[in-house]
């Protein structure tokens, strides 16, 4: 394969004059809006917590939207910090701030938001065995203290959903801890409802993706707290956040064909880089595959086709 950027553009960096970012973060670009946040979701790929050189066509409009398309679907379920998606609302924010914006970077791909403030926790929740939970469970039968079932696979379904929290690192790895730890972390009361959302989010989730031939293996959802209530934040159900299968395909005992990052993760490994910088480039083939089916996934899920 040769190393050479995809055929289609793709926006690695954002620059918005008068404006400069509150927050970059690995894939996104956080902009202080005064009363709102501004997130723009670029095409940057990061994996083993490194940020690739190499974009993914498409990509941060398929995270926006399919998050916005979750943020509406759970809306009665799960309050989000969602304002809009809509360009011209976007842009109006933006020029009451002094600021402004090329329109590939809002059309698409960016999404206004209240302002929250963040908890230190990730909130995972997995329904089947698959990631740093199956390492854990071939360790010592448990995943985040969680005592399962002996004689599962990787990729089998657990008897049902489970809650396994992890601290978010702002380097390296986040580590997976149990829910007893994270309540010394974070005030319980807030945690509980966190809790609460993340399994109802997830298994409402599940049920509708699996109508459409989709299994969502595991995913991890970041909450805030806004004017004493506590709302989802950041991203929802993305092929960046959550692992996707295809329910035809499943068959535990091995690692699964995934719709999300897994794909670059599996050439990474193919290629025996040491997850050490400078991460590698990626060929155009694998970065266009990648495209192909984040964008899938997108449309299998929402039923609509990618705004970009």
């Amino acid at each position: 394969m040769s190393i050479t950027q995809p055929t289609v553009n793709t926006v690695l960096e954002t620059t918005l004059p008068g404006l400069k970012p509150f927050i970059k973060g690995k894939v996104r670009d956080v902009y202080d809006l005064d009363a709102h946040l501004l997130i723009v979701a670029t095409d940057r790929i990061s994996a083993f917590d490194r940020i690739l050189p190499t974009g993914i066509p498409h990509k941060g409009a398929v995270l926006n939207q399919i998050s916005a398309f979750w943020f509406r679907f759970m809306r009665e379920v799960c309050p989000s910090h969602m304002v809009s998606i809509d360009a011209d609302a976007i842009q109006e924010a933006l020029r009451s701030q002094g600021g402004e914006a090329p329109d590939e970077v809002v059309r698409g791909r960016s999404m206004l938001v209240n302002k929250a403030e963040a908890l230190p926790v990730e909130f995972v929740v997995r329904g089947y065995l698959e990631g740093s939970g199956w390492k854990e469970y071939q360790r010592d039968g448990r995943v985040c203290g969680i005592t399962l079932p002996a004689g599962l696979k990787q990729g089998s379904q657990l008897p049902e959903p489970i809650f396994t929290p992890a601290t978010k690192a702002t380097t390296g790895h986040d580590i997976n801890i149990t829910a007893e730890e994270m309540r010394g972390i974070i005030d319980p009361e807030v945690a509980d409802r966190a809790v609460a959302y993340s399994l109802e989010v997830y298994g409402r989730a599940s049920d509708y993706a699996r109508e459409r031939g989709i299994i969502i293996a595991d995913t991890k959802f970041e909450f805030g707290v806004r004017d004493g209530r506590v709302v989802m934040i950041d991203e929802c159900l993305t092929p960046d956040s959550s692992r996707f299968w295809d329910a035809e395909r499943w068959q535990p005992g091995g690692p699964q064909p995934s719709y999300d990052k897994q794909y670059v993760r599996d050439y990474l490994n193919g290629i025996g880089w040491d997850h050490e910088p400078p991460a590698p480039a990626l060929p155009a083939e694998v970065a266009e595959r990648t495209s192909e089916l984040y964008r899938e996934i997108f449309t299998r899920l929402t039923g609509s086709d990618l705004q970009a």
